[in-house]
Parts: structure tokens; sequence; C-alpha cells
């Protein structure tokens, strides 16, 4: 039987390793975004795909389309980018092909090139050093890109504690019918799958990816509108009690999750309780922990401030002043 491991948070103090570079602004906006993505964009080049969540039918707390297509309008190397994606799993708005089409303008993604990169098929991919896998199953279309950029909207999931760059990639690039079987079912079930096992699967679908693109991907991730919910669930996301925080940009997945995690342990209990609550009780460290045992980046960093000259900060200067959520659409 695979061995799992029990994981905890980590204070900061207690990791070692190298440290990889991870950028932070409180600017909440396309330009914002922009200024995240101009740091760590130097090897997005050729054809690129975006990956991100583009949400079920009307889920009020996705990355809102107009702020990507303000991106892509205004970066030179995103002007001819597809947005990429997959089936779900799960029957919803996205479980088929044309279900997906019809939810993708529901929801204003149909300002540019979108690829349900399962649609016509699927593609295998090695898993290097994984425990649980040596493949996992892509959608076909996705070694057809050069490089990807990762636009993740941070929040809880209902199943992996938090959902950020690892959780966007690793479930959000295999493919509806097979890969997404793989990382969840078990025993014969559809469902399955939980904690650290979970956590490991997602990471190494994640590193089939990553490993594919090497040095051609980057990530950005949002932490606004961080329900407990995914954006799976839509419409009947948990509604959002953590404050709005900013943007944080690397080239190390592992680094930014975890950074973006250490910013929520640096809020105070009121504001953080209910997305710790989520991350501990679905064991979502693991996602971490284990990103950094095979080799996908590390769990130290340097937190470099875009608003204040590039000084180094720390997750608790990132959370000074932070006002209480309020929903803007």
């Amino acid at each position: 039987m695979t061995e799992v491991k029990k994981t905890r948070y980590i204070p900061y103090e207690e990791r070692t390793g190298n440290e990889s570079i991870v950028y932070f602004t409180r600017d909440l906006s396309p330009e914002g975004i922009r200024k995240a993505y101009e740091k760590v964009n130097a090897n997005i080049c050729g054809k690129v795909a975006i990956k991100l969540h583009t949400g079920e039918k009307n889920g009020p707390n996705i990355v809102p389309p107009a702020w990507v297509k303000n991106v892509m309008e205004n970066e030179e190397s995103l002007k001819d980018a597809t947005i990429v994606e997959t089936n779900t799993f799960y029957a919803g708005d996205r479980y088929t092909t044309e279900q997906h089409l019809e939810t993708l303008k529901v929801n204003g993604w149909d300002f540019c090139p979108v690829d349900i990169m399962d649609r016509d098929g699927t593609v295998d991919l090695p898993v290097k050093g994984g425990k649980w896998f040596d493949h996992m199953t892509h959608g076909k279309t996705m070694t057809d890109y050069d490089s990807m950029f990762v636009l993740t909207h941070f929040k809880g999931h209902a199943m992996g504690g938090f959902g950020g760059s690892n959780k966007n990639i690793g479930i959000g690039c295999a493919d509806g019918r097979i890969g997404k079987a793989m990382i969840h079912a078990k025993n014969g079930n559809d469902w399955g799958v939980v904690e650290e096992e979970l956590m490991e699967k997602i990471s190494e679908s994640t590193k089939a990816t990553i490993d594919f693109f090497g040095k051609n991907i980057a990530y950005v991730n949002v932490m606004r509108n961080m329900s407990v919910s995914c954006d799976c669930e839509g419409t009947a996301a948990a509604p959002v009690v953590t404050p709005n925080v900013g943007i944080l940009a690397s080239t190390d997945i592992c680094a930014i999750d975890t950074a973006c995690v250490d910013i929520v342990y640096a809020m105070t209990e009121e504001e953080h309780h209910d997305l710790v609550e989520r991350i501990e009780t679905r064991h979502g460290f693991r996602q971490l922990t284990y990103m950094h045992e095979i080799g996908m980046g590390n769990n130290r960093y340097i937190l470099i401030d875009l608003d204040n000259d590039e000084v180094r900060i720390t997750p608790k200067d990132c959370v000074k002043g932070l006002k209480p959520f309020k929903l803007v659409r």
C-alpha cells in the first residue's frame, strides 16, 4: 500500500532549503495583474496557453473576464494567446464540450479563443518521480502550446482545502474522463480520494504539466473574493468572509502557493478563520509539502513588494490594514 504522510502547517522558520522570488502587489485590478505578470514573463513565448478557472455559470468570484481581456490586449506576449480549459469530471455546466462552450459565453469568456483541450481526445505525459502515477492523461491539445501562463483565483476548495496554482493545473489540465478519474476515483467509485492522497495526486498531475513546459511557465495568483468554495460551485459558493489581499507572481509554483497560504495565516483570527478551517480539515498543507518533496519548487521565498520600491517584506506586511470583504461584481 502506498504510504501517505500526515502534515501540518509548517512555520517559515522551520523550513529549509533555497528561496525563490515571489512578487506581491495590493493592486487588485488588470493593472495589478500586468504589473505582477511582467516580473515573471521572460520565458512566455511562442504559442501561449492561459490556464485559468472560467467558472460555472454566473459564479460571482472568478477573476473578472474584463480584467483578463485588458491584460491580453496590453501584454505583447499574450495578444495571440488562447485560454485553455478541460471538461469537468462532475456533472454540471461544463461536463460536456457543448455545455462548457455555452457556460463560457454566459460568463463572458467570448472575447478570445478558448480551447477545451480534451474536446477531441487526450494525451499522456510522464509523471517523473511520482509514487501514485507514472503518467497523467491531459487534454489532447495541451502539447500544441509552447508556453503556459497560469492565472489563478486563489480561494478555498471543498476537497483540496485551498485552490492555488497547483489545483488550477493539477485538476484543470487533466482531461474530464480519464485524468480526473485517475485523481478522484477509488475502490470502484467515481469519488473517494481525499486528504493527503488527494493532495499528492493533484500535485503529481501538476508535475506532468510543469515538466512538459519546463522554464516556459509562469504563475500569478489573485487573492480576491476568497470563498471557502471553489469556482466549481458557481452561485452555490459559500459567502466570502475573508478580506481581499492582492496579487502574487512567481516562476516557482510551490513558492507562490506557499506564500498565499502564509499570507492567509498572517491574518487575524477573525479574518482567516473560515479559510484556515477549510484548509486544515481537508489536509490541504500536503499540497505544499509534497510539491517540495518531489522537486516542484521551494517552500521558502523572498517576497518582493511591487508597490514600495521592491523591498523585501513578510506575509504579515501583506495583510496590514485589510478591509472587511465587500462583494463588487
